[in-house]
């Protein structure tokens, strides 16, 4: 069987079936003013128009669909507050300070502002922050291992390497020779989590309207109109925030980055038997492989696990349920009951060469943050205190990210995370076969 991937993105997915309901809201209906129009109501543009409106302004965000609808509501719910692909002192030499510095900060304390907000505005979306795991699959990996150990601590991270005893207690699999624990980790519903983001906005003066896509904006004056098919907003500044869900609204926008796609499938409520071995601790697990395999429970009891489509994998349904099957067996051989993936959903990641968010001054009193990067639960929970010291007129050199001009993301993009994904499974396997260990299935 074929699979084609839908757009859609609440048709199989978990938590469009297990999320708390949305907050009411209406489309946009003829005329009104604002200090901020920010556009796009997933993490950024919730946090960004919830921190403006607590400093007194007055927003209104705009969303073509629901809170929650792109990669919000798709993502897997890790929330890890690290880089994806680069080291710390890999940032430093790209960024410059005091950029990198400014931005190791906020990526690094971004679970602080998840948990501080889902406290404060009482967000039901199933947070736990019981850390996330880094398994080693062979003795080569626990080199890079000891180096993340020493970079993100010096930054105040609690984090440590673990021995393979420990990371079996703590995961349940024997297949790991070591580990990385990130104690700061944590998981969430995602969806839950941006529909309570959007209540705690709208609870502090925020006008959201949903079912309101922005069509464009243009100078009047001393402002900006931004257009929405049955209304419009005239504000002071605006702020693009619908990263890799971008569709029109200013020119040329969607081509600052390339998507890169994502699946995410999710188990039937396993028992509790197998609760019991496999990741006992509740704890977020990556397989330590650059061709990632990530999963944690829900809070029924579920594997939530995502990967990356390749080949076969992510087009053929069948073939693909049996990947994620065979690697979860795999690393947990204790596991003896049928495992079964109730739920599988695409998502979409606004991916930049450098894998960190770029901020693009697109003119005056207007900005645009595209490039997440896969880094949506953390990445975009901080991003909102970025972009909301630039509206509030915070000078361009102190902020956390540079203000530069709007780029087309290079042609190489189109294939080269894909080929990024092969050179790192190559660089892996090769690696595993000169320590003497086992390769895990359809590596």
């Amino acid at each position: 069987m074929t699979m084609t991937p839908r757009f859609s993105p609440f048709d199989a997915t978990l938590w469009f079936a297990s999320a708390e309901p949305a907050p009411a809201t209406t489309a946009l209906e003829g005329e009104t003013r604002a200090d901020v129009c920010v556009v796009g109501a997933g993490y950024t543009g919730l946090t960004t128009a919830l921190e403006l409106a607590k400093a007194g302004a007055e927003v209104v965000l705009l969303e073509a669909e629901e809170a929650g609808f792109g990669g919000s509501g798709r993502n897997a719910g890790h929330c890890t507050p690290t880089f994806t692909h680069y080291s710390l002192p890999d940032l430093r030499r790209m960024l410059g300070e005091p950029w990198a510095e400014r931005l190791i900060a906020r990526q690094t304390r971004a679970n602080d502002r998840v948990g501080g907000m889902i406290r404060d505005y009482q967000i039901q979306c199933e947070w736990v922050q019981n850390g996330y795991v880094m398994g080693a699959l062979h003795p080569g990996a626990l080199g890079a291992l000891r180096e993340k150990e020493a970079s993100y601590n010096a930054v105040g991270a609690r984090t440590r390497v673990i021995d393979k005893a420990e990371v079996e207690a703590i995961t349940g699999s024997p297949r790991f020779v070591g580990g990385w624990l990130h104690e700061e980790g944590g998981h969430l519903n995602p969806l839950s989590y941006a529909r309570g983001l959007a209540r705690a906005a709208m609870q502090e003066g925020v006008r959201l309207f949903t079912g309101s896509p922005v069509l464009g904006a243009a100078r009047e004056g001393g402002r900006w109109r931004v257009t929405t098919p049955r209304g419009s907003v005239l504000a002071e500044k605006v702020i693009f925030a619908s990263g890799a869900y971008t569709v029109g609204g200013w020119p040329k926008l969607d081509r600052s980055f390339r998507i890169l796609r994502v699946f995410v499938a999710a188990t039937q409520v396993l028992s509790e038997d197998t609760r019991r071995h496999v990741l006992p601790r509740n704890t977020t697990i990556h397989d330590g492989r650059g061709d990632i395999y990530v999963y944690k429970y829900d809070a029924h009891g579920r594997i939530v696990a995502s990967m990356f489509p390749m080949g076969r994998r992510g087009r053929d349904l069948a073939y693909t349920k049996q990947v994620m099957t065979d690697r979860l067996t795999w690393l947990h051989p204790e596991i003896r009951e049928t495992i079964r993936w109730d739920y599988l959903w695409f998502g979409e990641l606004d991916m930049q060469v450098k894998t960190v968010p770029r901020l693009y001054g697109l003119a005056p009193g207007v900005v645009a943050l595209t490039g997440l990067s896969g880094r949506g639960v953390p990445t975009g929970s901080m991003l909102g205190s970025i972009l909301s010291e630039w509206a509030l007129g915070v000078p361009e050199a102190d902020l956390a990210l540079k203000v530069e001009p709007l780029r087309e993301a290079p042609f190489y993009m189109r294939f080269g995370p894909q080929l990024s994904l092969r050179w790192h499974r190559l660089k892996d396997n090769l690696a595993t076969r000169r320590d003497g260990m086992a390769l895990p299935p359809h590596a």
